[in-house]
């Protein structure tokens, strides 16, 4: 594959959903100083994202909707009737500075990946990953949905079959809306069952191309092994995509606060190297769901040193134990007293175990299902 291509921006940095959201914590600017730090991100792998304009965003979204962000962007209020109809203004998906400009640039970059692999390569978008955004309505935190204006710009600029895989702890119903019944897109979530938004349950195919893995509470990283090795790996080898769009959200891991998943990043870090083995000549990473900023962070970074194959040493250098050391998770029971392995090292300690019969049923029922042509 070649090199690798990061895309970022300073806009995440100072950028906020307001004091208490789950949002309010750094987690793309972590990314970028955190790899810098490790000394894996130099200038020449490094892409600032563009912010998305109104018509390119508009071949997905509604444009009333796309100028209802940018007006109250401006005004900084949200009327009734924006709630009512866009859900812009609810506590979920509040009114905040950049409202438009945030996930505007997230998607810009996610547009653009869809370009730069018009042939090959190897794209990370840690911005990206805003799954639940609808086409008229702001969504579980997302106001855009960029992964699906991602694989449109991959078929925009001539690729055909996209795998997308989602390992986030929750579904992504809105690139279900978007890509499902899509026979040229094979579509694999796993995600916590009864987890928000409360959809993707295993006999919901997605109009015949998902598999919906709902696993129970407490998922570790043997299951996880056991559902890459038997489900994830053998469906995507099947299927034989010509580019691999894959949503890594650090919500699944023990440590987030949205979830009761027990996963260690060691897991997610595991199905990206299985599915880099597969050889697709196009793969796209987005990051996704994650409140903890350690958590996100730590994990996030591991994903890129993956795409490089560099390796994670076992202890982090003194620059990037700053930046880990001047993260604050306030008003969360974690960020009082976080442990020092987060302030020293990338990776946890494996959370294995046994894989339990429901785990191994959902496998089965899932491997019965016929694949898309």
């Amino acid at each position: 594959m070649d090199i690798p291509q990061f895309i970022g921006h300073e806009i995440f940095r100072g950028s906020s959903y307001g004091r208490w959201h789950p949002l309010r914590v750094p987690r793309v600017s972590t990314v970028m100083d955190l790899s810098r730090a490790m000394g894996w991100l130099p200038k020449s792998q490094f892409i600032t994202s563009p912010r998305a304009k109104p018509s390119a965003l508009s071949h997905w979204h509604d444009p009333e909707y796309i100028a209802a962000l940018q007006r109250v962007e401006g005004d900084q209020i949200a009327t009734p009737q924006d709630l009512a109809r866009h859900g812009i203004g609810s506590p979920t998906n509040p009114v905040f500075p950049e409202i438009f400009r945030r996930p505007a640039t997230a998607a810009g970059g996610s547009i653009l990946a869809g370009e730069l692999l018009a042939k090959s390569g190897v794209i990370y978008n840690p911005a990206g990953g805003t799954h639940h955004g609808m086409p008229g309505r702001a969504n579980g935190f997302c106001y855009l949905n960029d992964p699906v204006l991602a694989m449109l710009s991959l078929r925009h600029n001539g690729v055909r079959r996209i795998a997308y895989v989602d390992i986030d702890a929750h579904h992504p119903d809105g690139v279900e809306v978007g890509f499902g019944g899509d026979p040229d897109c094979l579509m694999i979530s796993v995600h916590e069952d009864r987890l928000w938004p409360r959809t993707g349950a295993i006999d919901n195919d997605a109009g015949g191309n998902g598999f919906n893995m709902a696993v129970p509470r407490g998922l570790n990283d043997s299951e996880m092994a056991y559902i890459r090795d038997v489900l994830i790996l053998p469906k995507v080898a099947d299927f034989a995509p010509d580019a691999i769009v894959f949503l890594c959200g650090a919500d699944a891991v023990e440590e987030d606060p949205l979830s009761h998943l027990c996963l260690s990043n060691n897991a997610h870090w595991a199905v990206l190297r299985g599915l880099m083995a597969l050889a697709a000549p196009r793969l796209l990473v987005l990051g996704g769901g994650g409140y903890n900023p350690w958590s996100v962070g730590r994990l996030w970074t591991g994903v890129w040193a993956t795409l490089n194959d560099y390796d994670i040493p076992t202890r982090i250098p003194a620059q990037a134990e700053v930046v880990l050391r001047g993260l604050r998770f306030d008003g969360n029971r974690r960020g009082k007293n976080p442990p020092e392995h987060w302030f020293t090292t990338l990776r946890d300690a494996p959370r294995e175990g046994a894989v339990r019969d429901v785990v191994r049923h959902s496998v089965e029922v899932l491997n019965a299902r016929s694949m898309p042509a």
